[in-house]
């Protein structure tokens, strides 16, 4: 593949249902806003897909799973990628594919698949976040957290979510496939679930991550989800606007993407990802 690529985030979650999508969708939204570029989001959960209803769609026309055919041929382009993701009404360039909406398929989602996927996605935008959720038992998530430039540890201040089931996923698990615990950035997620006065500090430090930053989730965030109106929240309210700027803006510097009016140099270890992904297959 000869054509520059897209760099590309993984969003991956600890524990279920903390506010993964919520921080993916909303640094995808953020770079899009800052940048103008083609940002694409995919939603590779395959097990529990939500951003569908947080954008206030109900019933999708074009899902992962209406894709499979292209994928399992490996016939998918970008002008097809780009017919079947959803550009969100207020912003046009940020393009969402919805995901998988048979829930009983995600085993059958193969490496060939998803690998295809993330071929023809970095062809099409001029950045991609996957959020693969926090179930580690499918080829997207595998194949996304392998490739991905960023590695985005989404957690929360539970002593159960980030020192158990993190240090279970990212701790034991990801390092079978070649990626180790200092290969992440963390999120975390600060909620009324929260329990005890751990700071982000001893959160990295208990799973050998790096800190990038906080998301506050609160009534007002959860309204927004439930009424799908989140991405309207994000573009006009005031605190919404804030939602994720300061790890959206960290990333954009690391891959080398130009805020409007700002040009960013590229990271000598991006340049270095850059060349070994465009003189070797995927």
């Amino acid at each position: 593949m000869n054509a520059a690529i897209a760099p590309l985030a993984a969003f991956i979650g600890t524990t279920p249902n903390i506010g993964t999508t919520a921080a993916a969708f909303a640094a995808a939204f953020r770079i899009g806003e800052a940048s103008g570029k083609p940002v694409g989001y995919l939603c590779l959960n395959l097990k529990s897909s939500k951003i569908h209803r947080y954008l206030g769609i109900d019933e999708p026309l074009v899902t992962l799973d209406k894709l499979r055919p292209e994928l399992r041929s490996s016939a998918l382009t970008p002008d097809m990628l780009r017919k079947a993701a959803y550009p969100v009404a207020n912003l046009p360039n940020v393009q969402v594919l919805f995901g998988n909406m048979m829930r009983e398929q995600a085993e059958y989602f193969t490496p060939e698949e998803a690998k295809h996927l993330l071929d023809v996605a970095e062809q099409t935008f001029a950045f991609v976040i996957a959020d693969v959720g926090a179930y580690w038992d499918n080829a997207a998530t595998i194949c996304a957290v392998r490739r991905a430039g960023s590695r985005i540890l989404v957690t929360t201040p539970s002593l159960s979510h980030f020192q158990e089931d993190g240090k279970h996923w990212i701790g034991q698990v990801s390092p079978l496939f070649g990626v180790n615990p200092d290969q992440y950035d963390s999120i975390t997620i600060n909620g009324p679930w929260r329990n005890g006065g751990y700071q982000m500090k001893h959160i990295c430090k208990e799973l050998g991550t790096s800190a990038l930053g906080q998301l506050q989730l609160s009534e007002t965030v959860s309204s927004q989800l439930d009424s799908g109106t989140y991405a309207q929240w994000l573009k006009t309210d005031s605190g919404g606007s804030e939602m994720m700027k300061g790890p959206a803006k960290a990333m954009m510097q690391r891959h080398g993407i130009r805020s409007l009016g700002v040009t960013v140099a590229v990271q000598p270890w991006y340049r270095k990802l850059l060349a070994h992904r465009n003189g070797t297959s995927s």
